[in-house]
């Protein structure tokens, strides 16, 4: 059992022996048929504050999947004890915290950004094509015959990216190209003799490159083409989506 399982069963053998002390006592009314009402909340907690610890620790982990299941799993817990009235249901009350977060995001993005591009930047010359604004929403295709592919920081707050690399003219050049959505897809063809490279994340969700999948919560992966470091044409890929699916089809 790994060290955070203990840690799990621990805090909730010792919630349990304390809600029954609470329950002799008559301060609550607690026995085995309503024990999950007061168990579930108490791991949300747990699990929120492990996110939020991760990210500190620069382990993975989410400030935003932490601290919703921290704030959500205090008020589930806080009902269990009559200060107020919470139930599962009134989850759809803490939406305002999409705002909040939508907030920190846009700011911890654009710090990230001009850090990743500042080298693409000092490496390719001129505006990087296709920056769109974080707050927008909508579909962003790339699919006309022949497009010209550039540096490209595509950015929004929600919607669809489809990407068609077998459609376009790519430059004899390393490209790098940058994706980034609170909530989304993300779609990309990539012909089979085009080089490249994809580092891609998402909090909840998929990733699916070349065949290889992963999905769940807090989920990366990093794909190469064995010749990439010697290829001259090469794309370089960066995809961050906090909630959707990531699709790199090779053709």
């Amino acid at each position: 059992m790994g060290r955070f399982m203990q840690y799990v069963l621990a805090i909730i053998l010792i919630s349990i022996g304390a809600a029954l002390v609470l329950e002799n006592i008559g301060i609550i009314e607690f026995n085995v048929n309503n024990a999950w009402l007061y168990i579930y909340p108490i791991l949300f907690i747990i699990f929120g504050l492990k996110w939020m610890a991760d990210r500190i620790r620069h382990r993975g982990g989410s400030w935003v999947f932490g601290s919703f299941f921290f704030i959500f799993g205090t008020l589930l817990l806080i009902d269990r004890f009559d200060v107020i009235t919470f139930h599962f249901n009134d989850v759809f009350k803490l939406w305002p915290l999409l705002i909040i977060y939508i907030g920190f995001s846009f700011i911890s993005s654009t710090r990230g950004y001009k850090r990743t591009f500042k080298h693409h930047r000092r490496k390719y010359k001129g505006k990087d094509a296709g920056d769109f604004g974080f707050f927008s929403v909508g579909e962003y295709e790339y699919s006309q015959p022949n497009w010209k592919v550039e540096p490209m920081n595509l950015r929004n707050m929600a919607g669809e990216f489809y990407l068609d690399f077998s459609k376009a003219y790519i430059p004899e050049e390393e490209i790098p190209i940058s994706i980034n959505s609170l909530a989304g897809d993300v779609h990309i063809i990539i012909p089979g003799n085009v080089v490249f490279r994809v580092e891609a994340l998402v909090k909840a969700g998929d990733i699916d490159i070349a065949g290889q999948k992963k999905d769940g919560i807090n989920r990366a992966m990093r794909y190469e083409t064995p010749d990439y470091e010697e290829a001259t044409q090469k794309l370089d890929l960066f995809i961050k989506i906090q909630a959707g699916s990531i699709k790199v089809v090779k053709v």
